[in-house]
């Protein structure tokens, strides 16, 4: 059987970024997904579920929101690995395109204090496994040592 296309990336050399994992064509329509990776792979800590779960809840609540990312949104949500978060868009897209996007998400995130969209239990399957402050902390680091000055190593996947 061959690897899927997010095997082959050497997660050796793979550090936090923002990169394009794929395209694909769906009818006439371009859908571009991206690789938000948060955390170096296989060097630092994965992040918890709970923090994990709270960035999906506000990351796909700002983007479905969005006034012109918000009817190009077709999915955000983590990697099964903790070290980041998929976000896939209607359009043909490139890493550096959409930076100013993940700069005011990460913003919002960062700076969200109030109650966490859909953590109830009539609206989540595990409502409970939140952690707001650490969801601030990780957007807070990830857009001080990453979205802020970005350049092509953290743009492009490595060779």
């Amino acid at each position: 059987m061959e690897k899927i296309a997010s095997f082959t990336i050497d997660h050796i050399k793979l550090q936090p970024g923002v990169y394009v994992s794929r395209k694909d064509n769906v009818g006439a329509e371009v859908i571009t997904t991206f690789d938000l990776r948060m955390t170096s792979p296989n060097e630092e800590p994965v992040m918890n579920t709970a923090e994990v779960h709270t960035i999906e809840h506000l990351g796909a609540t700002f983007l479905r929101n969005h006034p012109v990312y918000g009817n190009k949104t077709i999915y955000f949500g983590p990697m099964g690995c903790r070290t980041g978060f998929y976000l896939l868009l209607a359009g043909d897209y490139t890493s550096r395109d959409i930076i100013p996007l993940m700069v005011e998400m990460f913003k919002f995130i960062r700076d969200y204090r109030d109650e966490v969209p859909g953590a109830s239990p009539k609206d989540c399957g595990n409502y409970l496994d939140m952690n707001l402050g650490m969801a601030n902390w990780l957007a807070k680091r990830y857009l001080d040592n990453v979205l802020c000055n970005i350049g092509d190593d953290r743009l492009n996947y490595p060779e």
